[in-house]
């Protein structure tokens, strides 16, 4: 039997493990990601570090499977899009990786909607411009810290980094290009016009060749098999977008289907023919699925704010994890329940990354755990204004398959089917970066001629969730007064310094 290694590096974890034919994780490891803020707005890694870490990870997956280097038959990526990684010609890092949270070029997203420069790339990428992506990171550079450009060779994603680390050979791959304005989706290429709009057109020759998710990238080099524990020649293949490893291992293959991501970023999305143009769809990249595109709803202000919550209030208690604490607490409260009102916004938002997150409306009643239960609301609020949009441009789905942090919390679950007032299903198995890696392994070494035919066999949908019709009004006013709130402070967003 065929074993696979998927490298799974997110917002929050660096993670690898290893996978049979039938879906089965047979041994994983993980590390928190090492994160800086030198300055607000700056969401920075150490480059060098994160390939250790991932080093760190394979060894250690490998150990907890039993399963010997030599049986890995492939290996594949799965990770956060948007950010930038920048290389050197001698491989080394020419700068600070910067992740999807990251808010720096705000300044410069907003000129280029001022002058018209975004609705002339919206043509061509069918593409809202976040200061996260790396076309406002490179422009941000360019103004701010030229001489970065000037030593660098290639513009990388995070799953091209670490596969030129594995591999030696530079590469960028679709769904991570297509997903960071940087394709024309008509044409499924680069294009230098896009650059020149953009006054980046200088940096042509240091956007890597393309190659589809499932396309080998080269093998493990002597020198990586020797920092990894795996052999050498082993075949390395592209990977994908964390979003479409997530679409993936849910399932999806269909244009019917609708995908949620409960993670560091709210990601709503669902595979279609055609990109979907209509402004008020922020995102269209290029699906790993030959022949679709992914539409995308998102923005950082999922399960991560969660986790910032949990460290920073030090909710912990001697023998329980701080989630099923709070999953308890979340629990013992009833929607009908008043409850501050929480702004998962931790990191901006997609469309104002200048908003702050917030409770409105504490009182000195208010316990902790309801402001947690608060949070647990806030953020399927904020998953909910996303799939508004979505379903404007198409009918509602039957069920939405449902993926991340959020997925392995029953009373979660229940909370998203009830403010959506649509079934949720869940799969088994919590690391879906790591199996839609996995997959594009197995179809690149040609064991399954499709996705869907890796999915029939490696997915393994459990039963749905089904919303709880008397809570459909009372979610509906609790949404309406966070939409309110979100309104009445946009302004003070704007005005920020």
């Amino acid at each position: 039997m065929p074993y696979f290694l998927g490298i799974d590096n997110g917002g929050t974890f660096v993670k690898a493990g290893i996978i049979n034919q039938n879906g089965v994780l047979l041994g994983m490891a993980k590390e928190a990601v090492q994160t800086y803020s030198p300055k607000p707005g700056y969401v920075q890694r150490d480059m060098k570090h994160l390939w250790k870490q991932n080093a760190s990870v394979i060894q250690r997956a490998l150990k907890a499977s039993g399963i010997l280097p030599k049986e890995i038959a492939g290996i594949s990526f799965s990770g956060h899009g948007k950010g930038l990684y920048l290389v050197q010609a001698d491989g080394t890092p020419a700068y600070p990786g910067i992740l999807s949270t990251d808010t720096r070029a705000w300044s410069i997203v907003e000129q280029w909607k001022r002058d018209g420069t975004q609705e002339h790339i919206r043509t061509k990428t069918a593409q809202t411009i976040l200061a996260c992506q790396p076309i406002s990171l490179l422009a941000w550079l360019q103004k701010e810290e030229p001489e970065v450009l000037e030593r660098t060779r290639w513009i990388f994603s995070v799953n091209d980094y670490l596969r030129f680390c594995l591999t030696g050979q530079a590469n960028g791959e679709y769904t991570m290009f297509s997903g960071g304005n940087l394709i024309n989706l008509d044409t499924g290429s680069y294009e230098k016009e896009i650059l020149k709009l953009l006054g980046l057109e200088e940096l042509w020759d240091k956007l890597p060749p393309l190659c589809t998710s499932d396309t080998m990238c080269g093998t493990v080099t002597q020198q990586a098999a020797a920092q990894t524990g795996l052999m050498p020649g082993t075949p390395v293949f592209a990977g994908m977008f964390d979003i479409d490893a997530c679409a993936l291992a849910a399932g999806v293959e269909r244009e019917d289907s609708l995908c949620m991501v409960a993670g560091t970023w709210s990601i709503n999305m669902y595979l279609s023919k055609q990109p979907v143009v209509n402004k008020e769809i922020d995102l269209n990249s290029i699906s790993c699925i030959p022949g679709y595109f992914l539409v995308e709803e998102s923005s950082p202000t999922s399960a991560g704010n969660l986790e910032w919550v949990i460290q920073n209030l030090s909710i912990q208690r001697q023998g329980i994890s701080p989630y099923d604490l709070t999953n308890r607490w979340v629990e013992e409260h009833t929607p009908e329940e008043h409850t501050p009102v929480f702004l998962p916004f931790l990191n901006g938002n997609s469309r104002q990354p200048k908003a702050r997150g917030a409770w409105v409306g504490l009182t000195e009643k208010h316990t902790t755990a309801q402001m947690v239960a608060a949070v647990y609301e806030g953020i399927v609020y904020s998953h909910l204004a996303h799939v508004k949009r979505l379903l404007a441009h198409r009918t509602p789905p039957k069920t939405i398959r449902l993926t991340g942090g959020a997925a392995r919390s029953k009373m979660w679950v229940q909370m998203f089917a009830d403010v959506l007032q649509i079934p949720v299903e869940t799969v088994a198995g919590e690391e879906q970066g790591i199996l839609g890696a996995a997959m594009a392994a197995g179809v690149g070494l040609h064991l399954w001629d499709s996705y869907g035919q890796a999915m029939a066999q490696m997915v393994h949908v459990h039963p749905g969730v089904f919303p709880r019709k008397e809570y459909a009004l009372i979610y509906q006013k609790k949404y309406e007064q966070y939409c309110s709130i979100v309104q009445t402070l946009s302004p003070m967003w704007e005005s920020w310094v």
